[in-house]
């Protein structure tokens, strides 16, 4: 009978000396989207997950700025930091699963309890203090909701990386369309001076009217304003882009390309649960979660009985000299202890439901986040579908617009057609040329908006320095 109770008791304590949890077992939550993009992607080339920044832009320019960002961003690199740091609390956590063991001296004077002399007491050697026992997975379960965090920092790091890659090339184009823009603006203020002078001469000599003459005037000064807000803007995206890059750019930094030579690839978006797989805000998200859900098994474990172990080995003597010189003799101390909450008005039940709440929380801010990816993907498959269409539009608007200025031109020098005809036709064509270089822009910006909204811009080989 004796030996059968040993046989069905030892499985119990080498399950007991191994330590339980009471961590609730992780299910992942239903992503709370639909199934399908509202929208078509393109069905050919590489996902944006697998795509590097440098085969995804191609600009050389471009690729350097992106480069030197990576290395010199302040955000990304608190995003490092925050990963050592997490790292170190992590390793912290795990320490305490195991003993701490120093070199201790002790030192007691008391009464002799029998002859009630005063006897002195000198102890020397190894020690380790309060070890806890960890039999219901308290602190093992503190250690993997360190690790979940640490794993955390880690995709919130790659994500910073994703966006500073994205809006470092956000950036660049803006200035390239800047650039556009400002020689657009000066060649228009240059013609339009040259037509404020020739109405002028023509008023002068009574050929045209005082309203030719405003009108003229009028677009002139449209045009010197027009220059002096891209100066401005130009200034502004200057100043961004030197923030994002981390580093002073030269005053004379020109981007040394046009918007119709840039070309980027265009990537398939795929079906939204890829995007759980590629976005490392999702699934930094999904690890604070599993943070908060093993913080639930050390509250839990707050309610069992906490057993610490103090120990210490070494020598013992009556004199302190005699801990060093053979006098004193080998002794040691063990001292477990258990405590085993009884009143603690209400602290382990209010940690618990704390832990739970918080469990909650992550499960929104984790469906919260899908949300957000979702909603990227789909605002950037809706401005592919469209903006191609648009900018055709406004190309060939831009194109009607300029063969009009040019027979506006050749009636009014042949005295066929008004100044007000030809001066219509100018501003027609400014406007026109503007809307069709923004919408240029806001096309590429919109390619770099789904590379990034699927995951592209990190990969392991992009790595930042």
């Amino acid at each position: 009978m004796s030996g059968l109770r040993i046989r069905l008791l030892a499985p119990i304590a080498a399950a007991v000396l191994a330590g339980c949890s009471f961590i609730p077992t992780y299910e992942r939550p239903a992503a709370p989207v639909a199934t399908a993009f509202p929208y078509p992607s393109a069905t050919e080339g590489a996902p944006a997950r697998s795509l590097d920044w440098q085969r995804f832009f191609t600009d050389e320019r471009l690729r350097g700025l992106i480069g030197t960002a990576l290395s010199s961003n302040r955000d990304l690199r608190v995003a490092v930091l925050n990963i050592e740091q997490a790292r170190a609390q992590y390793d912290i956590r795990r320490a305490d699963r195991y003993p701490t063991v120093g070199a201790g001296v002790n030192a007691s004077r008391a009464p002799n309890p029998v002859t009630g002399d005063q006897v002195s007491s000198f102890q020397a050697g190894l020690a380790f203090t309060a070890w806890e026992i960890d039999f219901f997975g308290r602190i093992a379960s503190l250690s993997q909701a360190a690790l979940a965090q640490y794993l955390a920092t880690e995709e919130g790091r790659k994500a910073a990386q994703i966006a500073l890659v994205g809006s470092v090339a956000n950036a660049w184009l803006a200035l390239v369309a800047d650039e556009e823009l400002l020689a657009l603006t000066q060649q228009t203020l240059a013609t339009r001076q040259e037509s404020l002078r020739l109405v002028k001469l023509r008023f002068d000599n009574g050929v045209s009217s005082e309203l030719d003459l405003r009108l003229a005037q009028s677009l002139a000064e449209t045009a010197r304003a027009a220059l002096a807000q891209g100066q401005r803007q130009r200034a502004a995206d200057l100043n961004a882009l030197a923030l994002l890059v981390g580093q002073p750019l030269p005053p004379d930094f020109q981007t040394g390309t046009t918007m119709a030579a840039i070309t980027l690839p265009d990537v398939p978006a795929g079906v939204p649960s890829d995007v759980l797989v590629s976005r490392p805000d999702v699934r930094q998200a999904e690890q604070l979660l599993v943070a908060a859900n093993a913080n639930i098994g050390a509250a839990r474990a707050a309610f069992f009985p906490r057993i610490t172990l103090t120990a210490q080995a070494g020598r013992a003597s009556n004199q302190l000299s005699g801990l060093f010189d053979g006098g004193g003799s080998w002794a040691y101390t063990i001292a477990p202890s258990l405590l085993l909450p009884i009143f603690d008005a209400g602290r382990n039940q209010a940690g618990l439901a704390s832990a739970n709440v918080s469990r909650d929380i992550a499960v929104a801010q984790y469906e919260r986040a899908i949300q957000t990816a979702f909603r990227e993907v789909s605002d950037a498959l809706a401005g592919r579908a469209t903006l191609t269409e648009q900018l055709e539009a406004q190309t060939n608007v831009a194109q009607a617009e300029t063969i009009r200025a040019k027979l506006s031109q050749m009636r009014f020098d042949a005295g066929v057609a008004s100044t007000l005809d030809l001066l219509d036709a100018q501003r027609s064509l400014f406007t026109a040329q503007q809307a069709e270089i923004q919408t240029r822009l806001a096309r590429l910006q919109n390619q770099v908006l789904l590379y990034r909204a699927l995951g592209g811009g990190w990969t392991e080989s992009a790595a930042s320095p």
